[in-house]
């Protein structure tokens, strides 16, 4: 086993190390959530916590982790009788991001189940991390069933699983700790409200931090051990630390004072629901527990709401988690209460419990590591990088404006039955979702068909000397159930900001509509990218991703003015798409051109147009034309380049979901010309003719 890099060597990132410590104190405080760019050791601080976790008592051979203080009596193992059990260290268990269903929960062997009689499951992940830490690096890129999974199991602090009436049940109360960088994606609301607390991590600015980053790094991977045991008596301290303020916990008192300023602090900010008040209630307690103390203050309460309530106030994948810290301050100074604290005494690091000690032996240089005394890390929010290649402004162009408020459109969808990754847009077959038929298992059987099974193996019961009321089952009966649910595709936005756009308030409405499709893809759970077309040239202005955010941050600095290169822009539009057809053949790609359809530039520049936009039909990609265009005299371009496409114009007003009572737009391939808005009072009429 590989000797972890000791959390104590950890530089900086005091809010981090903070948190970490505060649910090792009390796990009621419901994990962390760590936010922050690449390269910032997330990954190395929260494996390193597991060598500070106490040991564990288990029942001896159960393989669900029981306590033998008190078992579980659902306990596939058991049942156990209660009695001295045998210490183990704490787990930590790793989720990766492609697991499988059934190596979360676990598998259930059917064959046997039908054939025999017997329940044999395989314990997964979340039995190994019962009473432990579960660890998901990259959590924003799990899957959608997964993470529907991890909410049920956190939410009853059990795992269910069930294959065709055959059923197991057992513990699964964990501490759910997610690494993630924002630039990949943002999370689900639900998910989010799981972690207890939420850190934002950067590197630091400070050369001399930076330094002894590197320096520690490199003499760790040169000798582990030995960079192991320089920290060891470091490890040691803290770990007893823990223990003695876990031991205090229980006699930490929690007055009305303090839980007024704690209500009082999740109403200013309107946080939903009341998860917020507990996780800061139990924070507050862990934090007076780790400084030494008995008594909850509002120090504690401020420490407590900047870390359980940035994550829990956005109301939208875009706004930024943060806190105004003064208006916390306001709040807490409205409801202060006479029973507070004097604040003689601080405890051992100060007010609000302080951050785990860091002061280490001497380094290489000889000189002491640095501690807590030094420059803090750099913790704030790491400026947006802007795209390369952007025309600075100019004669002709028009400054950036604001997007109108988004609003919700009509669903757009790839026609046909796809394979990719799960999501909510596009019809597809899947591992979840409704049972269309069978065929015969590849591989490991995962999802039974039921009567398939029994009508394969019904004409042969008499051939294979059936005598009692059971079926008798071979291999070859297995059926395995296909199901068809949705998958998340990538739509490429391509937007026309040249001259012909730059009406001030034209260009603003623009970008409320691709807002609010990028809102709508958010939801859908998409990967999206960003083409924008002005001047001479086109700019791949964000390249594929899940971050719909960071789309939504190019949209609003997104300036206007010059030709129409239209056809520019459909060829990097082209490019782009057939290198994601490489990269992920399963995930179509759905094209959104916004554009009044003109273009200029060049010889014959809308022929060009035309031509660069029948490339994108011979691929077969599935397409829609938002027409931009407004005014009394229509010239109908944006429907022209339609057809071009073989695919569908729709107007800025037909895209708004509540312009005709439901409406759902499918993209159509493979039609000529401009094709408009299907209603269901449409189809109706239809059926009756």
């Amino acid at each position: 086993m590989s000797t972890p890099f000791p959390f104590t060597a950890v530089v900086g990132m005091d809010d981090l190390r903070l948190a970490l410590v505060l649910n090792a104190v009390s796990p009621a405080v419901g994990g962390v959530l760590v936010r922050g760019e690449k390269g910032t050791a997330k990954s190395t601080a929260v494996r390193a916590l597991s060598a500070l976790l106490p040991e564990v008592p288990v029942v001896p051979g159960c393989r669900f982790s029981c306590d033998p203080g008190g078992p579980d009596p659902h306990c596939p193992d058991g049942p156990h009788e209660p009695g001295a059990g045998t210490a183990r260290p704490a787990r930590m268990v790793e989720l990766p991001v492609g697991a499988s269903e059934d190596r979360l929960v676990g598998a259930l062997d059917i064959e046997r189940a039908l054939a025999e009689g017997v329940k044999a499951f395989e314990p997964g992940l979340l039995a190994d991390a019962h009473r432990g830490v579960l660890y998901v690096d990259e959590v924003n890129l799990l899957h959608d069933h997964l993470i529907d999974l991890l909410l049920d199991a956190a939410a009853m602090g059990a795992s269910y699983v069930e294959r065709e009436g055959v059923s197991v049940r057992h513990a699964a109360r964990f501490l759910l700790v997610g690494t993630m960088n924002p630039e990949e994606g943002e999370l689900r609301p639900q998910l989010l409200d799981r972690f207890g607390l939420t850190v934002e991590v950067a590197a630091s600015r400070e050369p001399e931090l930076r330094v002894e980053v590197v320096r520690r790094r490199l003499a760790y991977d040169d000798d582990p051990a030995a960079f192991a045991a320089r920290w060891a008596g470091e490890e040691a301290a803290l770990r007893e630390r823990i223990v003695a303020a876990r031991a205090l916990l229980p006699e930490v008192r929690l007055g009305d004072s303090v839980l007024l300023q704690i209500a009082a602090t999740c109403a200013a900010f309107e946080v939903d629901g009341m998860r917020a008040d507990l996780v800061m209630a139990r924070t507050a307690t862990a934090l007076a527990a780790w400084a030494g103390r008995t008594d909850v203050r509002a120090e504690d309460v401020r420490q407590a709401a900047l870390l359980a309530l940035p994550h829990r106030r956005r109301r939208s994948p875009f706004d930024a988690p943060g806190l105004d810290e003064d208006k916390l301050d306001d709040t807490l100074d409205e409801f202060k209460g006479e029973d507070e604290g004097d604040g003689d005494d601080p405890g051992p690091d100060g007010g609000g419990g302080g951050v785990p000690p860091q002061r280490g032996p001497e380094g290489p240089e000889g000189a002491d590591a640095p501690g807590e005394s030094e420059a803090p890390t750099d913790t704030s929010a790491p400026a947006e990088p802007q795209p390369q290649g952007r025309p600075s402004a100019g004669a002709g162009e028009q400054s950036a404006v604001r997007a109108t408020e988004p609003f919700r459109t009509k669903m757009l969808s790839v026609p046909g039955l796809g394979e990719g990754a799960a999501g909510r847009r596009s019809r597809a077959r899947t591992e979840h979702g409704r049972t269309t038929g069978s065929r015969r298992p590849r591989g490991t059987l995962t999802k039974l068909h039921l009567a398939a099974t029994v009508q394969a193996a019904a004409p042969h019961q008499r051939a294979r000397g059936r005598g009692g009321p059971g079926l008798v089952i071979r291999k070859d009966d297995l059926r395995q159930a296909t199901r068809e649910g949705r998958e998340g595709n990538l739509v490429l936005f391509v937007v026309d900001a040249s001259g012909s756009m730059a009406a001030r308030q034209r260009m603003s409405a623009v970008k409320g509509a691709v807002l609010s499709l990028l809102l709508d893809a958010y939801q859908r759970r998409d990967k999206v990218g960003l083409i924008t077309f002005r001047g001479k040239d086109a700019e791949l202005a964000l390249p594929p991703t899940s971050s719909v955010d960071a789309a939504a941050a190019r949209l609003e600095s997104l300036p206007t003015g010059g030709r129409t290169p239209l056809a520019a822009g459909l060829l990097k539009a082209h490019d782009v798409l057939r290198v994601e057809r490489m990269r992920d053949p399963a995930r179509r790609p759905l094209l959104v051109v916004v554009t009044d359809g003109r273009a200029t530039g060049g010889p014959d520049p809308v022929a060009l147009g035309a031509r660069a936009a029948r490339l994108h039909a011979a691929d077969g990609t599935a397409s829609v034309v938002v027409d931009c265009e407004s005014g009394p005299v229509r010239l109908g371009l944006a429907g022209a380049l339609a057809a071009s496409l073989e695919g569908t114009a729709i107007t800025l007003d037909e895209l708004r979901a509540d312009s005709i009572a439901g409406l759902v737009k499918d993209v159509q391939q493979g039609q000529r010309g401009r094709q408009g808005p299907r209603t269901h009072s449409d189809a109706r009429s239809r059926r009756a003719a």
